[in-house]
């Protein structure tokens, strides 16, 4: 029987749910808003930062349509596709000030 490394399949997992919810054409924070998670959660859930319970799979397989079993196949993509780019011409996390 072949053994699997827990960390390697939390991040698997993740990396599949992000690809399920880019397939479907959404947004993290439009996912988030269905599942009823924070934008946080889902996105540590992406970047395979938590062990999700059988709840939170199923929850999360039936908001994109898809079997459980899916959030469980092999992701595309060896790594988590980049954070949100950098806005041009502004300092990170600083707002301007309206005038």
């Amino acid at each position: 029987m072949r053994s699997h490394d827990i960390d390697d399949t939390v991040k698997n997992v993740g990396r599949r749910v992000a690809e399920l919810r880019a397939k479907a054409g959404l947004t993290q924070d439009q996912q988030a808003e269905r599942l009823g998670f924070t934008l946080k959660y889902l996105q540590r859930i992406e970047g395979g930062g938590e062990n999700l319970t059988v709840r939170s799979l199923v929850k999360i397989a039936n908001a994109l349509g898809v079997p459980v079993t899916d959030l469980f196949r092999q992701p595309k993509t060896k790594q988590a596709g980049p954070g949100r780019p950098k806005v041009r011409g502004k300092s990170a996390g600083k707002k301007s000030k309206a005038k």
